[in-house]
């Protein structure tokens, strides 16, 4: 049977790298001839350029990284045609090979959670996601039915421990018992993760911690040594390198590091848009995908990765 852990552990040692390419397709940030003609105002026309601009993304991302993360809102904001797009996008990425964490924030409590993660998680799902990105507040009677059905699909759950965002220490740094909450949070992801353990010593449970916040994820790792974290906040909410380091054990395994705006949008990024611009956007994408690796490789463990024959 699948498992996810192990899974996500064998694409980033094949591909040689953690980059998680996000798909946050916006119509106004799209490469010129993907917006010439389409109407904003009409769903199904920005539906088909996005699902266009996520394939493309896809083609040239696939050879080169692990896996993608579809932000779910920004299809779900043009209704059904979004998420066909959605749908179709999926499709494609798994088509590539790629493994797919829809982020999706989910949550809610008892047979409501139970359909979430019927929706998403698995193979054998409508929507064909690896993983899904989930929220804690609720609790663990909240998160219980993602991980339950995590471990009987083979799937994934992202639970967010410390986001990148700059307001999420207003509930996630209070303290409780002696230790911030969202130390309550990591400790309880990494027990889930150890009663899902694959066979490279990470669980299928995993946890959300930002590339802005490098120091706690010093801590964050110390804490979870059985647990994937995803690390989102690299490029354009200002993570570096070196920031995410700690998120990584020794061998350069452990976590991906997600890129959406730095690479799907690369066209427009000041070292790129002369060399490619929009005419040759998806040159630019490869470009920003590579220079993100060899970021990677260079100033963290990930160096350490061999890529396979």
């Amino acid at each position: 049977m699948a498992h996810f852990g192990d899974d996500l552990f064998n694409a980033v040692a094949r591909t040689g790298t953690p980059v998680l390419v996000g798909l946050d397709p916006r119509l106004a940030s799209l490469p010129a001839p993907l917006q010439r003609d389409i109407d904003p105002r009409d769903p199904s026309a920005v539906a088909g350029a996005f699902t266009r601009f996520c394939c493309e993304v896809i083609d040239v991302v696939a050879p080169l990284v692990p896996a993608v993360k579809p932000q779910a809102a920004f299809f779900e904001q043009l209704g059904p045609a979004g998420m066909q797009s959605l749908a179709e996008t999926v499709n494609h990425a798994k088509s590539r090979g790629l493994l797919v964490i829809m982020d999706g924030k989910r949550n809610d409590i008892g047979s409501t959670a139970a359909a979430y993660a019927d929706a998403y998680l698995g193979a054998s799902s409508v929507w064909g996601a690896d993983a899904l990105t989930v929220s804690p507040y609720l609790g663990d009677d909240s998160l219980v039915p993602f991980i339950d059905v995590a471990k009987q699909r083979g799937g994934g759950v992202f639970v967010l421990v410390k986001t990148s965002n700059p307001g999420g220490g207003l509930f996630q740094d209070l303290v409780a018992d002696g230790s911030p909450l969202y130390r309550h949070v990591a400790n309880y992801v990494d027990a889930r993760a150890v009663e899902s353990l694959g066979t490279h010593g990470y669980g299928a449970i995993g946890a959300v911690a930002g590339a802005t916040y490098p120091e706690q994820l010093v801590e964050l790792r110390q804490v979870m040594s059985h647990t994937w974290i995803l690390v989102p906040g690299f490029g354009s909410q200002g993570g570096t390198a070196q920031d995410v380091a700690a998120a990584f054990d020794e061998q350069g395994q452990g976590a991906i590091v997600n890129s959406s705006r730095a690479i799907i949008f690369a066209h427009a990024r000041p070292e790129f848009k002369d060399a490619y611009g929009d005419a040759q956007w998806q040159g630019a994408v490869e470009a920003a995908t590579r220079l993100m690796i060899d970021q990677l490789r260079s100033e963290t463990t990930a160096g350490k990765l061999v890529v396979a024959g």
